[in-house]
């Protein structure tokens, strides 16, 4: 029994939040977060792969399923993006474009490094996972100023106050429940997902503003996979005045 137990690179706590959202997510949004585990598989490898070369617990890889079931066009209220949800000006602040042309921010590889870096940073101001996870939902200022006033440096303690969002007291129980049914979908009941195949590509320089299609039908695929593969690229075509731009297309 002890064997085939799932491990975990983030604390996890069991706790009334954390049971919560478990059963949320096995009811009120079980369609939705099925699709999501779908999904994720696409992902997962390649930015928990990512997240372990710059040093970071692998299993941060669920903040990305609750901030945007690993969909790298989704787009929030407050004007934030992609599969980590950055806003322009932090994603512009960990090295992503964004303009007319391109928004890195829906890259999945250069998004994750990205937040690996954001990730980074908030952990070594706050030296613990669950104040960094509230931080990147909340800002930083917030959490340090809440931590202040209450004189805690204990996120649930936190919680118990009327000072954060409800959106931030959610975010760290909803990532612990997020990583615990994703990693044993079976012990919650998720049993039929038809998993998204992994994401399999090469990456090819091409010089600027080279047409998709034509990039499409030099690797004799279609224009939709292309696109599928560069999200970031908004315009059909490759930004203008990068020369030698790295497109990725299938394997």
């Amino acid at each position: 029994e002890s064997e085939s137990e799932t491990t975990f690179d983030i604390p996890i706590v069991m706790n009334e939040r954390v049971e919560y959202f478990i059963l949320y997510f096995q009811t009120t949004v079980r369609d939705k977060f099925m699709n999501w585990l779908a999904r994720s598989a696409k992902y997962i490898p390649m930015m928990k792969a990512l997240l372990r070369e710059n040093g970071l617990p692998e299993d941060l890889v669920y903040m990305a399923l609750i901030e945007s079931g690993f969909n790298p066009r989704a787009f929030s209220r407050s004007k934030a993006c992609g599969p980590w949800q950055f806003i322009s000006s932090t994603g512009k602040k960990y090295g992503l474009l964004v303009n007319w042309w391109i928004d890195e921010r829906r890259d999945p590889e250069k998004s994750t490094i990205a937040a690996a870096k954001y990730l980074n940073d908030l952990y070594d101001m706050f030296d613990c996972w669950y104040l960094a996870a509230a931080s990147y939902n909340a800002g930083e200022g917030k959490i340090s100023r809440g931590m202040k006033r209450y004189q805690t440096e204990d996120f649930w303690e936190l919680t118990k106050h009327r000072y954060l969002k409800r959106e931030t007291k959610n975010y760290v129980p909803q990532m612990i429940a997020a990583a615990l049914v994703a990693k044993d979908p079976e012990k919650y009941g998720f049993t039929d997902i038809e998993y998204h195949e992994v994401l399999c590509y090469d990456k090819v320089a091409v010089s600027e503003v080279t047409d998709l299609e034509l990039i499409a039908k030099a690797c004799e695929t279609s224009l939709e996979e292309v696109k599928d593969l560069n999200p970031e690229l908004l315009r059909g075509c490759t930004p203008p005045g990068i020369s030698d731009y790295e497109v990725r297309v299938p394997c």
